[in-house]
Formats: C-alpha cells, sequence, structure tokens
C-alpha cells in the first residue's frame, strides 16, 4: 500500500522530490526494496504532519511541504495537484487540504469518514468525525467528505510542530484540528473524484480486491 501511494505521488508533475517518513525498519526496507527514498524519523510523533515537520527541517530549501499519508492508495496526481494549485498560482497560504463530495446515504454517520464544513472562501470551519452539521431544516450546505492530504508553506509547517495538541484534536483523534484551535486557516481545495481510503480491516480487503 505504501507503494502505491509513493508512486501516485511521484507522478505529481509539481513535486520536487518524494520521501516517505517512518521510524518502523520493516517499513523502510519495503520502501527501499521498491527503489523509494526513506527518511528514519524519531518514534515518539503522535500525528503524522509531526513526523513530516521533522523531515521537512532537512530540506531547508523547500517551500510547500505536502504530506501524503499512507493510507491513501487511490489518491491521483490529478488530485495532488488540486492540493497544491494556490501555491502554483501565486498564493501563500498557510495550509491546504482537499475534499470531495460526500455520499450522505452511507459516510455522513461514518465515524471513519472525516466530514468538513466551510466558509464562503473556502476555508475550513470545523472537521468531525460526528454528523455535521445537524439538519434542522432541509438544505444545501457546504458540507464535504474530508481526505486526509495536506500541503504547508514550509515556514508554518515548522510553527505547526511547536504548537501545543489542543482538546478537539485530541477529542476527534484529528491533527487539523490543532491549526484551527491555535487561530490558523486551513484553505480546502476540491476534487470531483471520490477515492476510497483504508479505515479499516474491511477497506483493506476492498483495495487488495481492486489491484488483483
Amino acid at each position: 500500500m505504501v507503494q502505491w501511494v509513493y508512486e501516485a505521488a511521484v507522478q505529481c508533475p509539481a513535486f520536487s522530490k518524494v520521501v516517505v517518513a517512518t521510524d518502523n525498519e520493516e517499513v523502510a526496507a519495503c520502501v527501499r526494496g521498491f527503489g523509494g527514498a526513506v527518511e528514519m524519523t524519531s518514534s515518539t510523533h503522535e500525528t503524522g504532519t509531526d513526523r513530516v515537520a521533522e523531515v521537512a527541517e532537512r530540506y531547508p530549501e523547500m517551500d510547500v511541504v505536502v504530506n501524503v499519508q499512507g493510507d491513501q492508495p487511490f489518491v491521483t496526481s490529478d488530485m495532488l495537484l488540486k492540493l497544491v494549485q494556490p501555491y502554483l498560482e501565486g498564493e501563500t497560504p498557510e495550509m491546504t487540504t482537499l475534499a470531495t463530495p460526500l455520499d450522505h446515504e452511507t459516510g455522513y454517520s461514518d465515524p471513519n469518514v472525516v466530514k468538513v464544513l466551510c466558509d464562503r472562501t473556502h476555508h475550513a470551519l470545523y472537521f468531525s468525525r460526528s454528523p455535521i452539521p445537524y439538519f434542522r431544516n432541509p438544505g444545501i450546505v457546504p458540507v464535504h467528505h474530508h481526505l486526509g492530504l495536506y500541503a504547508f508553506r514550509c515556514d508554518f509547517l515548522v510553527n505547526y510542530a511547536q504548537l501545543v495538541p489542543t482538546p478537539f484534536e485530541q477529542c476527534e483523534a484529528l491533527e487539523q484540528l490543532r491549526v484551527l484551535e491555535h487561530g490558523f486557516k486551513i484553505r480546502v481545495c476540491y476534487s470531483e473524484k471520490m477515492t476510497l481510503e483504508i479505515n479499516t480491516p474491511e477497506d483493506l480487503k476492498l483495495a487488495t480486491m481492486v489491484f488483483q
């Protein structure tokens, strides 16, 4: 699965370098086995972004750093381009992330499907595993399925790693909430392509069937 993610990332024309950050020697050996680049990290990190921040410090020449998490084997280079599009257009948001259409029938009540609510300028208001918002009245609201893909302005990523973990972040187990709770913004980019994330053993079985 790590190889699938790695291969999607190296196909993105916006990326100048792709490395796998891990504290696990077995994962590192796997990556070296398929010819990928790997960086070993501390085993004390609580989130993937903290791990990426450690590696980013080794590449001070980079302006933007992207966290492509290993549970996204079906991510495409086009989706990754959408994630970094604001930077390619000369904007400098602190952080971007990606959202896709939400399947209200299957995803709205599923705690493994993270929901994101956005304001009118496409910045995140809140992320939750709970079914949000509450539809007291019927209507169309900007609620999307959030994918665990993040891009950071490099100086902000260093700042993120120094921020104290926050109550909503720890309660929901969603690392991006640390950013919002400390008063920073997250730009939400959109992809119409819906992909399978690997959150459960059942998801892994489905993914394996697809790649057979």
